[in-house]
Parts: C-alpha cells; sequence; structure tokens
C-alpha cells in the first residue's frame, strides 16, 4: 500500500506474485478485499469496481506495462517537434506533465514523451491508419528512448487487445513487467 500518485486517484499496479495499490485508502480494507486471492484479485474487476466506489474515480484500462531497452537508439527517422490538437496528445496531456510532441516529417506518425505516474518518462505513439502495417510504430518506439533525458527508464502501457500496438512495443525490444490500472486524474 502507499499513498495516490500525484495525477491519479489511485493506481494498481502487479507482477508475478506481486501487486502494488497506490491510493488513499484504509490497507486493513485493502486486506480484506482481496484476501480471497491475493495473487489475482488485486487487478481483478471486483477489487478495481469496490476501490473505484472507495476513491470516487472511474478505473481505466487494464494496461500491459512495458519498459525500453535500457541502451536508447538513435533515431533513424526525421522527427521533428510539433505542436498539434490530435486525440492521443489530448490524452498525453491529460495523464502527463511536461509533454514533448515529435511527429515524422510526413505527419504519418506521432509521439509523445512526458513525466507519467510516480514521474517516471512515459511515451505514446499513433500511426495514421494509412500508413499502419508498414513497420512505422515500431520505428517511432525504437526511437523514444533517444529522446528522454539522461538514458532515463522509458515506460508504456499498452491495453492488450491493442496487438498492433503491444506488437510494435515487443519488436522493438520493450520488456513486459506488469500490469496496471489507473484512477482518473
Amino acid at each position: 500500500m502507499l499513498p495516490a500518485p500525484a495525477g491519479a486517484r489511485a493506481v494498481v499496479v502487479g507482477g508475478t506474485a506481486w501487486h502494488v495499490v497506490a491510493a488513499d485508502v484504509d490497507p486493513t480494507w485493502v486486506a480484506a478485499q482481496v484476501a480471497g486471492d491475493p495473487i489475482a484479485a488485486p487487478l481483478g474487476a471486483r477489487f478495481l469496481t469496490a476501490l473505484a466506489d472507495r476513491v470516487g474515480a472511474e478505473p481505466g484500462v487494464l494496461d500491459v506495462v512495458l519498459v525500453a531497452p535500457p541502451a536508447p537508439v538513435a533515431p533513424g527517422l526525421d522527427l521533428v517537434r510539433a505542436e498539434l490538437d490530435h486525440p492521443r496528445v489530448r490524452r498525453a496531456l491529460l495523464h502527463r506533465a511536461d509533454v514533448t510532441i515529435w511527429a515524422t516529417s510526413d505527419g504519418a506518425g506521432l509521439l509523445t514523451v512526458g513525466h507519467g505516474v510516480a514521474g517516471r518518462w512515459e511515451v505514446s505513439v499513433e500511426v495514421d491508419p494509412a500508413a499502419q502495417g508498414r513497420g512505422l510504430g515500431t520505428a517511432l518506439v525504437a526511437a523514444a528512448p533517444s529522446l528522454v533525458p539522461d538514458g532515463a527508464p522509458l515506460w508504456a502501457q499498452v491495453a492488450p487487445a491493442n496487438t498492433a500496438s503491444l506488437r510494435a512495443f515487443l519488436g522493438a525490444g520493450y520488456r513486459p513487467v506488469g500490469a496496471e490500472v489507473l484512477f482518473g486524474p
């Protein structure tokens, strides 16, 4: 149990046989809620719904959490800083601070990098539908670590059903390290 992080009402994150519940709720309440199955319950629908009621915020999507390869890769793409009004950018601005937006010179791909949960560096990408299926998503996420200052770790969250995005991150060498659910900003 930890206090809720800045920028979220609560976060539940877990990995192989561990979970962290970061929320401003009574730890004994959490222990009682997950007592029946402490390995699976913290990321299960019943607990997430009960926690949503406690913190007054809807849970987001259960995402796979990935971390970029430790050594930054040179961009290899013609990326330029951009100021865009785009759904991916609006979402990044809602969930992250200090967001920088990068776009390919042809406008087919965009990438955001900013500080997310607990101040960690996080990345998101978007590929224009007309440019999908040609490796641009993988190239974007491979370039992203080189855009983070001082080689700091770079994190990504991907909905498991977004198989194209998941393949791009895995193809660029990102490693799955857990899963998480964010509860509202």
